[in-house]
């Protein structure tokens, strides 16, 4: 199950960059969920838990201005028009699984999953940029309430 989620996660961020990058061209026919359904239907005989994939992807969607909010004080010398597609993209997705799926996906979990989304989609620079916002927010967001 561990490595189906790490490629349900590599779904979840194909579709939310893509859809993100169709809307910032003003392209009417983004529609998240064809964008969504057409990336499952690739790995249909391979993806066990397509619900953990549409969770992430319609709650980052939804929970975007809320994500947003989070991030932009824990990195403030990068405003997020200046962080890259897929690091913003990446932070996103980690951020709601740590605020909105805590039960469901270990914290640690999720930093170190988006670590390694990082090195692989991202700049050289990437995971340690990644890592650092996220540890931040696992020790304000997470260890601050207990």
């Amino acid at each position: 199950m561990a490595s189906n989620r790490h490629l349900g996660r590599i779904i979840a961020l194909q579709t939310l960059y893509e859809f993100g990058f169709r809307q910032d061209l003003s392209d009417s026919t983004a529609d998240v969920d064809e964008i969504l359904g057409r990336n499952l239907d690739r790995y249909n005989e391979t993806i066990e838990d397509k619900a953990f994939v549409t969770e992430i992807v319609h709650g980052v969607q939804k929970d975007q201005g809320k994500l947003d909010a989070i991030i932009q004080p824990i990195a403030p010398d990068w405003p997020l028009s200046q962080i890259a597609r897929v690091d913003l993209t990446i932070l996103r997705m980690a951020l709601f699984e740590l605020t909105e799926m805590p039960g469901k996906v270990p914290p640690k979990v999720a930093i170190n999953e988006a670590v390694e989304l990082a090195k692989a989609f991202g700049s050289d620079n990437s995971s340690k940029f990644i890592n650092g916002v996220l540890g931040t927010a696992y020790r304000t967001l997470i260890e601050g309430k207990s």
